[in-house]
């Protein structure tokens, strides 16, 4: 197989990590006899230095020319007093609309040896940690008109909310769809008790949930909901929500699982191209000192592998090799308890591309 991936390494810890992402793609692509042509692509903090322009033309013509894409992270104090307009968060907004990348997938899932890095009790621990936040990437409050003016003498500011019901069904079917390949059942998180975006929100997905019978479907506020992360997180199998709740909300079922550092995501649209990033921001504080946790990144490369180029079982070398280097001890700072070994972030990514190539064999 050839592909051509657009590699956004971006600011703070991005290089550093997606460098070892790299080096596992290698291994992968020497194994299998792929060919993955990498095109180093600007944007962010890094576009900023180099170009003026958070995200220049000549990065979206790579993108668009891309079959996926591959992010580290991107933003960092040292970008606060640009303009709003021109801040490196702006670049993935950005990316994501000129894609059409309106689904993002965000697994909460509890590795088994980071089990005592978990701040949950060990009941709920025993109980699992296995669920999957589907959330909309290219609407909501974020994509919405953004005004700041002066009234009666105050400084006012809004931001505007709005979904269309092609919006909701088309991620709502990402949702059900998902669902339909784990436990079957789907939360709907919403604010209907207050915002009429809810309420279209609860009746578009009541009526897609009539094309998948075998799905349980329930509803629960966002307040709720972010207390029952914490409570009894093994009620959860597909948490679909909209773009500002399912920004928050991931966050925190990630830190459930012990580390923000091991989670990958997937930004998806209606076609298999898709850009894959580790749901941290860019650590600009550890930045440059090799102790960065490179697996979210390292995963994010096993998604990108089985849902935009169809290679699941290059993907389950990859899941296996993260497993079999935890099991044997290894951790980075950030996941790094009594007994284990710790490791750089260099040296967390020559395990796991070793373990690949060593003692993952082809089936």
């Amino acid at each position: 197989m050839k592909k051509n991936i657009a590699v956004i390494k971006g600011d703070g810890i991005g290089p550093e990590i997606v460098n070892e992402a790299l080096k596992v793609l290698h291994v992968i692509e020497k194994k299998y006899n792929h060919t993955f042509q990498l095109t180093e692509v600007l944007a962010g903090g890094a576009a900023i230095d180099a170009t003026g322009n958070c995200l220049p033309q000549e990065s979206i013509d790579q993108l668009l020319a891309s079959d996926s894409v591959l992010l580290g992270a991107v933003g960092g104090p040292k970008y606060d007093s640009q303009p709003t307009e021109n801040r490196p968060e702006k670049a993935l907004l950005r990316i994501r609309s000129t894609l059409g990348l309106f689904a993002n997938m965000r697994p909460a899932k509890l590795y088994p040896q980071l089990r005592e890095a978990s701040p949950l009790k060990d009941e709920l621990v025993d109980e699992g940690i296995d669920f999957v936040v589907v959330r909309e990437l290219t609407g909501g409050i974020y994509f919405g008109k953004h005004e700041t003016w002066t009234e009666n003498g105050q400084e006012t500011a809004q931001d505007i909310m709005k979904y269309s019901t092609a919006e909701i069904r088309r991620i709502a079917k990402v949702a059900f769809d998902t669902a339909m390949v784990r436990r079957k059942h789907v939360t709907c998180v919403d604010k209907a008790n207050v915002l009429d975006t809810s309420k279209l929100w609860r009746r578009t997905v009541r009526e897609m949930a009539k094309d998948y019978p075998e799905v349980t479907l329930d509803f629960m506020y966002v307040d709720n909901a972010a207390m029952q992360i914490c409570r009894k997180p093994s009620q959860f199998d597909v948490i679909l929500t909209e773009n500002m709740f399912g920004d928050i909300l991931s966050d925190e079922a990630s830190m459930i699982t012990g580390t923000i550092g091991t989670i990958p995501s997937s930004s998806l649209g209606e076609t298999s191209r898709g850009m894959y990033e580790p749901i941290h921001g860019s650590a600009p504080d550890i930045a440059g000192q090799d102790i960065a946790d490179p697996l979210g990144t390292i995963l994010s490369v096993g998604m990108m592998l089985k849902y935009s180029f169809g290679l699941e079982q290059e993907a389950e070398d990859i899941d296996r090799a993260v497993n079999a280097v935890l099991n044997a001890g290894y951790r980075t700072p950030d996941m790094m308890s009594e007994g284990m070994k710790k490791v750089s972030c260099h040296q967390m990514g020559d395990l796991v591309a070793a373990e690949i190539e060593n003692n993952c064999k082809e089936m």
